[in-house]
């Protein structure tokens, strides 16, 4: 049932389907510390003007990307790989021939700057791992594929108006079985945590169209929703189960925790691109108080289109920051909803396969200028006393972790693959933390839970040592009477009490779950005080 895929050469591992390759330059790094959510979470690979650039990520991440599996299929290596986090920015290798630098050739690359930099050892293997299986049933409800249509699936817009619980509508063409699993995968996943397999026997190619309703959306939908295992089965008449299959992973042997220096004159040979601060072409109106639908697309090419937000929630979202960090905003603020449509810049679009087609950050400095010169918007930050979580021991209720285990802390099942969010969707986050101190877990929750949480939070537990737990809560838009989920999110809120509906909150799941209490107490932290701000947009 095993075999290996890839040959050692040297101290790590290379393709062999494909011939190994170097940057021609890579400035390698580790990422600066934030507390800013966003930089949590991996940003890219992306590509734009012949660089090739990764940010805030993980070892995981990185191999995840070199070798193409899923970041909970690289087994093995040292406890740190899942947190410390680096930013590679490199020039990609000339393309011979004028061909194009493919997503696979651009893999290989990075397998060799992982061995070349991190002196990575590690090897490909096929495991019986989770998967969600997909067979036929007797009478398969599949169309023959229509030669002249593009293959590839298409979302279908909502129309104006449509509730939340509205189902998720797709048209798929040309499609072969093996595809259609692939693409399943990525629509649900929301239901599809672990990959599905086709075993279908299919070797035709098809077109159909798909509906069903968001998992975080199902229970509130009641008779009308659908989940995508009865959308699968009733629709296309195929099946999802749950079983094992063999799957390619990745096992880390060993790797540095520190890359290699940097070439000394990297400043010059990979010099840094001035990131835009301004949209070519921006509108900015209020939007009109009859209009209820709430937007933010980014669209291919660029166009940014935003309606229906508050000015004081695009704030605080822009700065990430909760109503409390915000100091000196006018009521009017979070009365007023704005509508945004822009075009960036060609600097500021980045080509990669997952993730939106522009990069985040320039994005949130060309709508923090649009908002100062349109609202004439000043601001600086200070240093003010306001309500901030402390995490204090009760009665804790965690295992002590095996300390050369990996530290993690990721939303999703563990090990054991159990999932309570499937027969209780109300609680929709699920956090598997692993050889977790409580330091570590106090600095992250900010990140880990923003909707709750948008300052420090301090340890006081007294708790020495590393520990595993799971901690399953809903979000903070499940909640009855509060806004859902997209909208503005409450103030701090991990203390807001459980709802009748099911829904759970951090503060409640932190106790019942883990023995602990975040616990409000006022100490200075980081504020944006407004200066000023005009009620209305200059013209356009």
């Amino acid at each position: 049932m095993h075999r290996v895929r890839h040959a050692f050469i040297g101290r790590g591992i290379r393709s062999t389907g494909q011939p190994a390759e170097n940057f021609e330059a890579a400035d390698v790094r580790a990422s600066p510390h934030s507390e800013n959510s966003f930089n949590l979470f991996m940003r890219g690979p992306q590509t734009r003007a012949g660089r090739y650039e990764i940010k805030t990520a993980t070892m995981v991440d990185l191999i995840s990307a070199a070798y193409g599996v899923d970041p909970d299929k690289v087994y093995g290596g040292p406890n740190w790989l899942e947190m410390d986090r680096f930013d590679i920015t490199a020039k990609l290798p000339a393309a011979p021939d004028s061909r194009k630098v493919t997503p696979d050739r651009q893999k290989t690359t990075l397998q060799a700057l992982l061995a070349e930099r991190f002196h990575l050892v590690a090897h490909t293997d096929d495991r019986p791992m989770p998967a969600y299986l997909m067979t036929a049933g007797k009478h398969p409800q599949l169309k023959d594929a229509d030669p002249a249509a593009q293959p590839g699936c298409q979302g279908k817009p909502r129309p104006q108006g449509a509730a939340p619980t509205a189902p998720i509508e797709v048209a798929c063409h040309g499609m072969s079985a093996a595809e259609i699993a692939e693409n399943l995968h990525e629509m649900a996943g929301g239901y599809l945590r672990q990959p599905v397999v086709d075993s279908t026997g299919l070797k035709g190619t098809y077109d159909f169209d798909l509906k069903w309703t968001g998992r975080g959306q199902l229970a509130a939908a009641g008779a009308d929703g659908i989940s995508i295992f009865d959308a699968v089965d009733k629709q296309l008449g195929l099946k999802l189960e749950l079983a094992k299959a063999p799957l390619p992973v990745v096992v880390v042997e060993s790797v540095d925790q520190k890359p290699t220096e940097n070439a000394p004159d990297i400043a010059t040979i990979l010099p840094g691109v001035a990131a835009p601060t301004e949209f070519e072409v921006a509108e900015v109106k209020l939007t009109p108080p009859e209009v209820h639908d709430q937007r933010f697309q980014i669209q291919p090419g660029g166009r940014i289109d935003i309606e229906g937000f508050d000015l004081k929630f695009v704030i605080e979202q822009l700065w990430q920051l909760s109503d409390d960090m915000i100091v000196g905003a006018p009521k009017w603020l979070s009365e007023e909803k704005i509508s945004i449509i822009a075009k960036a810049p060609a600097a500021a679009l980045v080509n990669g396969q997952n993730g939106p087609p522009i990069d985040i950050d320039a994005l949130i400095v060309m709508i923090k200028n649009l908002l100062v010169e349109r609202f004439k918007l000043q601001t600086h930050m200070e240093e003010r006393p306001i309500n901030a979580y402390t995490l204090v021991a009760v009665k804790p209720k965690m295992k002590p972790a095996d300390p050369s285990g990996r530290i993690k802390c990721a939303e999703g099942p563990g090990t054991d693959q159990k999932d309570p969010r499937d027969s209780h969707p109300i609680l929709g986050r699920l956090l598997n933390c692993r050889n977790m101190t409580m330091a570590r877990f106090a600095s992250m929750l900010q990140g880990l839970a923003p909707g709750y949480i948008h300052s420090p939070v301090l340890d006081n537990t007294g708790l020495a040592g590393s520990w595993d737990f799971t901690l399953n809560f809903s979000s903070a838009g499940q909640f009855q009477g509060r806004t859902p989920e997209g909208a503005a999110p409450p103030p701090d809120n991990a203390n807001v009490a459980s709802d009748p509906n099911g829904a759970l909150s951090l503060s409640d799941a932190v106790s019942r779950e883990l023995g602990l209490k975040l616990e409000q107490t006022r100490r200075p932290v980081s504020v944006l005080v407004i200066d000023h701000i005009e009620p209305k947009p200059t013209d356009n």
